[in-house]
């Protein structure tokens, strides 16, 4: 084993159990640790060398995380990130393309972990123009092996389904290469049955320089009556495009794209890029946002920064948020700090309407920071009335008592 296998190999492999989170995420780290080691070994030893180790590497980390609870995914990211060192040390090395051909397939259609899909692009460096055709070789060879193509709606009920999707999404990696504007859209868009589909394409587009085309499949994307959340984030990208390459058009985008998702989040957007012109859609944006109490009020308080108006339109609007609520009447307290009190004695309510100590805790802090703000005033009479009924209310809740003596309340 060569010195940079022993510095890198312990940090991937293991056997201790790793069902659970807080192991497998201590382990993940240590996966991290031996993505940077060679990466720096990338710069400075042989190769053929750090090649061979990253192959190893990734194939012991493909087995750690198929035993693995990697929920907080640092084992899946330290898998992606040993995968994104391989095509870059394949150029570096240039290992005969054959050999790195077979290395692909088998990834690919051999490996257990079918969590993970390797980009023939990226590798085009180091296979050449022959070894991205043995390439397409191989993988015709294993679609002619599977029998007639199932349809869209029975691909996932195949029984070769994993062989098809990555099929599927190497067909997409080599029309990007080939800069094949039909086969990009005839491989990404499908049938156009969801935006992401339409999205994906305009991505694909953009990748090989097609920025008009781009700007257009994304546009359909955000107009499909599909998934709201797939054309939304379709919309997030048609503007992305618009702010690089046409920024004249992104303002009547922005406006699109709030009419159809108002929001605070589509709101900010729009008073972000409109710059001067933002008095012209202020009404519509302000009457939009009304039938949305916690969007208006969030809108005005963080991106216009005007809390007297978050806090009129928090009562106008009847905003029923207890957490944006408590938000609103924290940055208030310095403007007003005897308005705050009827907010915070609402929250109060709301802590105790479930029996819990951590809700017992949080109305003792708010009903102390009530008396504080009210001292001196003629409501701090009503503060200390107010606890002395909840305390008589709630009598038969020892820990709520306990809490708020803890607290220092009467």
């Amino acid at each position: 084993m060569s010195d940079l296998a022993e510095r890198v190999l312990p940090l991937i492999r293991t056997r201790a159990d790793l069902w659970t989170w807080s192991a497998s995420s201590a382990h993940g780290m240590r996966m991290h640790q031996a993505v940077a080691v060679l990466q720096a070994a990338s710069e400075v030893e042989d190769p053929a060398t750090v090649l061979t180790v990253t192959q190893k590497a990734i194939a012991s980390a493909m087995s750690v995380i198929m035993r693995a609870d990697d929920s907080g995914g640092v084992i899946g990211d330290a898998c992606q990130d040993l995968l994104d060192l391989h095509p870059a040390g394949a150029a570096r090395a240039r290992p005969p393309a054959h050999k790195l051909v077979e290395w692909m397939i088998r990834f690919e259609f051999d490996n257990d972990c079918d969590y993970f899909h390797l980009d023939p692009v990226a590798y085009a460096p180091a296979l050449g123009k022959a070894g991205i055709a043995a390439y397409r070789a191989r993988l015709a060879e294993i679609e002619a092996s599977l029998g007639p193509r199932p349809s869209e709606a029975r691909r996932w009920t195949s029984p070769q389904s994993r062989q098809w999707f990555s099929l599927e999404l190497n067909a997409q990696r080599l029309a990007v290469y080939d800069r094949d504007v039909d086969a990009v859209i005839r491989t990404h868009a499908r049938d156009r049955w969801v935006p992401a589909w339409l999205h994906d394409t305009a991505r694909a587009l953009e990748e090989i320089g097609e920025t008009t085309l781009a700007i257009e499949w994304a546009r359909q994307a955000t107009d499909h009556s599909g998934a709201a959340h797939q054309a939304m984030q379709a919309g997030d990208y048609w503007c992305s495009l618009l702010a690089e390459h046409q920024p004249a058009d992104l303002l009547d985008a922005r406006l699109v794209v709030f009419r159809r998702w108002p929001s605070m989040t589509t709101a900010t957007r729009l008073f972000r890029d409109a710059g001067s012109d933002w008095p012209q859609h202020r009404d519509e944006v302000m009457q939009t946002l009304a039938d949305r109490p916690r969007d208006a009020v969030l809108f005005a308080m963080h991106t216009l920064d005007d809390l007297p108006l978050a806090w009129e339109l928090a009562h106008s609007l009847a905003l029923d948020d207890d957490g944006t609520w408590k938000d609103l009447a924290e940055e208030y307290e310095p403007f007003d700090r005897l308005a705050v009190l009827p907010v915070y004695a609402r929250l109060v309510d709301s802590d105790l309407v479930t029996a819990d100590a951590k809700n017992y805790r949080a109305a003792a802090r708010r009903l102390a920071r009530m008396r504080k703000l009210a001292y001196g005033s003629e409501h701090a009479r009503e503060v200390d009335t107010l606890i002395s009924e909840l305390r008589v209310t709630h009598r038969h809740r020892p820990r709520l008592q306990t809490e708020f003596t803890r607290a220092g309340l009467p």
